[in-house]
């Protein structure tokens, strides 16, 4: 009996021994491949091999090699900083572009127009506004389709206001006195305005915030991004 309680004993200690050993060799690898990061603590998980590793006040998990590292949600390759959850995640959510209703878009040509964009705007959104004042005002040589899509929940005017800019006699002129000036066409035009077909077309492809943008190879891009990213989704989609 008491043979096999120091056998046990031995053999749990044996096991923390190696444990332990496991954690701080892991601690070791991590910091060689981040020194600018303290390992503040490695602790191995019991769910799948798993090793829970305290860093730069966030918590990220990994296996005993370092041979991929799972931070915010996201899967990443530690040895190349390649975010595999985005870049997957990017393939799922692509639209074929060629399909897209370009007919219910306001169509702005700058320079020769040689490459396309496609962006979910609502009027009264201010980063929308932003996108097209900061971003896309410094980019050329592509044609951009406006879809109007106003966010009823959020700006319940927009509608109206995206009305009388679609109905007014040059569209074009009446989208940038918005952006630019604040402006919205005089008089009470009306015709035919696609808001619903545009509000299913939004649901249809998952576009739940503007600005959202869609290049020619089908990837999106949310938010109001820097010119310099959207111009590298416009060489990018130009080429597929």
């Amino acid at each position: 009996m008491h043979r096999f309680k120091w056998t046990a004993l031995f053999l749990a200690i044996g096991l923390s021994m190696q444990a332990w050993a496991d954690e701080a060799a892991l601690k070791k690898i991590i910091e060689a491949a981040y020194p600018k990061f303290k390992v503040d603590n490695v602790t191995k998980t019991p769910y799948g091999g798993l090793y829970e590793v305290f860093m730069g006040g966030q918590i990220i998990y990994t296996d005993d090699k370092f041979s991929f590292l799972i931070a915010e949600g996201k899967l990443v390759d530690p040895k190349t900083k390649k975010d595999i959850t985005s870049d997957r995640l990017d393939e799922l959510t692509k639209i074929d572009f060629n399909a897209l209703p370009l007919d219910q878009a306001i169509k702005v040509v700058k320079g020769n127009g040689s490459r396309k964009l496609v962006v979910f705007s609502d009027v009264d959104c201010p980063f929308c506004k932003r996108l097209e004042q900061k971003e896309l005002s410094s980019i050329n040589d592509v044609t951009i389709y406006t879809f109007l899509y106003p966010i009823e929940s959020l700006h319940p005017d927009a509608a109206n206001k995206s009305k009388s800019i679609w109905c007014a006699s040059n569209r074009v002129k009446a989208w940038n006195e918005w952006i630019f000036n604040n402006r919205l066409p005089t008089g009470t035009a009306k015709c035919e305005v696609p808001l619903e077909k545009v509000g299913e077309l939004a649901r249809k492809y998952g576009v739940n915030s503007t600005p959202t943008m869609f290049f020619e190879d089908g990837k999106r891009m949310l938010g109001a991004q820097p010119a310099a990213e959207i111009e590298k989704g416009l060489v990018a989609g130009k080429k597929s």
